[in-house]
C-alpha cells in the first residue's frame, strides 16, 4: 500500500499583487477561493492581494493571539476573537487580518486587528483598514510591535493601545513574551501571568 506523503506548509509567506481590476473581478476571485483554506484575499484601490501564510507566519499569529487571549482572561475582559473573518465595505475594501477582537459586545468591524508581516505591503495595509474603520491596528514585524490608532482620516502611531481594555497591555512584556513562545509556550504563559500579577505591569 503506497502511503500519500504529508505535504509541509511553506516556511515563507507566497503573497501575489494584481492591479487594475474591479470589486467586481475581485467577488468573483473571492468565490472561487471560497473553499481554499489558508489563503487570505483583501482589495483596496482596485487591486487584489492574495497570500498563502507561511509556517513562520502562522506560528506567531497564534503565540499573538493566544497571549491575548490571556490577558483577556486573568483581567476578566469580555472578548471575542474574530481571526481573520472577511471584513469589507462593498465596492471598495475588504481585508482578512491574521488576529482580530471585538472587546466588551460584538461588532460588525473588530475593535482591534493584528498582523504578521514577513513581506512586503505593511504599512500599505492601513489604507485598506483607514477605509473600513477599523479603530486600532498592530503589526508584528522584525520581532517588534507596531500600533497605529485610527483619527480621523489617517492612522497615528501610539506606543500603547487606546482600546480601554487593552490600555494596560505592556507592549514591550507581550513582545518578550511572543518570542518567549517560540521555544515554549508553558514557559512564556508563566512569564506572562506572572507579570501580569505584578504591581509595575
Amino acid at each position: 500500500m503506497t502511503q500519500t506523503p504529508l505535504l509541509t506548509p511553506p516556511s515563507t509567506d507566497q503573497r501575489l499583487v494584481y492591479s487594475g481590476t474591479t470589486w467586481q473581478q475581485f467577488k468573483l476571485i473571492q468565490t472561487a477561493f471560497a473553499d481554499s483554506k489558508g489563503i487570505r484575499l483583501a482589495y483596496y484601490d482596485n487591486t487584489i492581494e492574495i497570500i498563502m501564510p507561511g509556517r513562520e507566519h502562522e506560528v506567531f499569529s497564534r503565540l499573538i493571539g493566544f497571549l491575548i487571549g490571556l490577558f483577556c482572561l486573568e483581567n476578566a475582559i469580555e472578548f471575542e476573537p474574530t481571526g481573520c473573518m472577511t471584513q469589507e465595505r462593498e465596492g471598495e475594501a475588504s481585508a482578512q487580518a491574521d488576529e482580530s477582537y471585538c472587546f466588551g459586545v460584538s461588532k460588525p468591524i473588530p475593535d482591534l486587528v493584528i498582523e504578521v508581516v514577513f513581506s512586503s505591503g505593511g504599512l500599505n495595509k492601513l489604507k485598506r483598514y483607514q477605509a473600513l474603520g477599523v479603530p486600532e491596528v498592530w503589526f508584528w514585524q522584525d520581532s517588534l510591535f507596531s500600533l497605529y490608532r485610527l483619527r480621523g482620516n489617517h492612522y497615528d502611531k501610539i506606543t500603547r493601545s487606546e482600546i480601554p481594555e487593552m490600555a494596560t497591555l505592556s507592549i514591550e512584556l507581550l513582545t518578550r513574551c511572543v518570542l518567549m513562545a517560540e521555544t515554549s509556550r508553558l514557559e512564556a504563559a508563566s512569564e506572562f501571568r506572572k507579570a501580569l500579577k505584578s504591581p509595575s505591569a
